[in-house]
């Protein structure tokens, strides 16, 4: 059963319930209807009171307040329904399990770590203290600004594993990429070498038969539908696995917004040109990647009993270059890792902050910080796409157009298509790729991957790369952030209940 289906009958069945109350009370109770209506307003009063007092982002929780407040039995149904308790899912409590036994295999350099804080790389050091990743500095990294760009260098190194594959992706499809892909995954797992496949179960939905999980381990390659879809496992169907990550023998490692896909190759592309980017590192940061890999997959099966044998020790000599810490976002704690570290990042820009970002649904924090950095003589730049993949969630986009400009942020529209990436880059200084998109679902609900880079050479190609997309943007001005009376209800009403869904 698709969510949108089940989230259907949770709200018929809670306006039912509902009115349905309020029908008996008026029917059978009328002498008590004030006592009543005082009892469950208390109820709901109380239950608010306690979303406030342990809310950290009010923003978010705000439409469950009006919710509870307007409709007390609906808005507590949906919430009790649809709210975070991963205590009750084993899945999710196997991957706080693994969290935290795999917590002792991620060692960081306390030389290095000295480094930091004498340094004071605050965006850095908050990575170490709130994620159990470590930052290194003997990495290679390339950067691809279009997915064609990637796609052959990733068919190039699947060729020389020797040893083992995981791939992760929230959406793999059949198509030249894909199936090119998988030729070699089968060549390889019939030479013995270790392949392992994770893709997300929404996210195939459409693209894959709910048996190609069984199709790829008859050619010996190992899979997991993540997090497969059920109508009877509540919010869990919310969290799911939009990471992208490709680990060849420990050695290395891809990552970036691009999914295994044609349209991220512009083959086939419905939205003109798919703007996206791939990122490649050689190095002692792969080891975070892998470790994220294999949290996620042991949760599923429990497979790997030592998982220190898939850590490559580097005998090659890695010039130093700069600081690179890949991490994880995961929906099973308070920190708000993905947030926080954009957030950390726009505060610590001096002279330009530079976004790309395939959807803008932002809480405040978010919003406030991007315009206190634009007050403080930051020039601060987003591109979005100029053709949306999505109606409602550009018409949400669009919807933080005109409080951004008017504080001075410059939104820029990429005239050729649509922009998938997901990369911040400020002062020729510091840079994140990954998979984190700047909206509810990335920021509170997925299970995502960045890269933060700090003082690295192919910072200077990621900045090119912006000027480049850039000069196939439109700047927007004064009247094209204006939004008529129906349309600014509109998208008040989305941006409202967009946290919620």
């Amino acid at each position: 059963m698709k969510n949108a289906v089940k989230r259907a009958i949770i709200v018929a069945l809670g306006l039912f319930l509902q009115f349905g109350f309020a029908i008996i009370i008026r029917l059978f109770f009328y002498k008590y209807l004030g006592i009543i209506t005082l009892f469950y307003s208390l109820i709901s009063i109380l239950i608010v009171l306690g979303i406030i007092k342990d809310s950290t982002r009010l923003s978010n929780d705000l439409p469950w307040i009006i919710l509870i407040l307007i409709f007390p039995i609906f808005g507590t149904i949906l919430l009790i329904t649809l709210s975070k308790n991963y205590s009750k899912n084993k899945l999710l409590r196997n991957i706080v399990k693994y969290e935290n036994e795999y917590k002792k295999v991620l060692i960081q350099d306390p030389e290095l770590a000295n480094e930091i804080k004498e340094k004071k790389l605050d965006n850095i050091q908050y990575l170490i203290n709130r994620t159990p990743h470590y930052v290194s500095t003997n990495n290679q990294i390339t950067y691809y600004d279009f997915g064609e760009k990637f796609y052959p260098e990733l068919l190039k190194e699947l060729k020389n594993a020797k040893d083992f594959i995981f791939m992760e992706y929230f959406i793999i499809n059949e198509g030249k990429m894909w199936n090119s892909i998988l030729d070699i995954l089968k060549e390889k797992a019939s030479s013995n070498v270790d392949v392992r496949i994770m893709y997300d179960d929404m996210g195939t939905l459409a693209l894959l038969s709910t048996n190609y999980a069984n199709q790829l381990k008859s050619f010996g390659i190992k899979c997991i539908s993540f997090n497969k879809l059920s109508p009877f496992r509540g919010i869990f169907m919310n969290n799911r696995d939009h990471r992208k990550m490709t680990i060849i023998d420990g050695k290395v490692a891809f990552s970036g917004g691009v999914n295994l896909s044609d349209e991220y190759i512009n083959i086939n592309s419905r939205f003109g040109i798919w703007k996206d980017n791939a990122i490649k590192i050689t190095g002692d940061a792969i080891w975070n990647m892998t470790v994220m890999f294999l949290t996620l997959w042991n949760a599923n099966n429990n497979e790997d009993k030592d998982i220190t044998k898939f850590k490559y020790s580097l005998q090659d000599t890695i010039k130093k270059d700069g600081y690179v810490i890949p991490y994880g976002v995961a929906p099973l704690h308070k920190d708000l890792i993905g947030e926080d570290v954009y957030i950390n990042m726009i505060n610590s820009a001096k002279k330009y902050l530079y976004i790309m970002t395939p959807y803008l649904i932002i809480d405040s924090d978010m919003v406030n910080a991007l315009c206190r950095a634009s007050k403080r003589g930051v020039d601060v730049r987003i591109i979005v796409p100029g053709i949306p993949d999505k109606k409602i969630v550009y018409t949400q986009t669009t919807s933080f157009f005109k409080v951004l400009h008017d504080n001075g942020v410059h939104i820029y529209k990429y005239t050729k298509g649509f922009v998938h990436s997901k990369v911040f880059l400020s002062d020729d200084i510091r840079a994140i790729v990954g998979t984190i998109n700047m909206d509810y679902r990335s920021l509170y609900l997925h299970f995502e991957n960045g890269i933060y880079m700090e003082k690295v050479s192919t910072i200077k190609d990621i900045y090119n790369d912006f000027l480049n997309t850039f000069k196939d943007s439109k700047k927007l001005n004064d009247e094209d952030v204006k939004t008529g009376f129906i349309k600014s209800i509109w998208q008040a009403i989305l941006r409202l209940f967009a946290p919620m869904f």
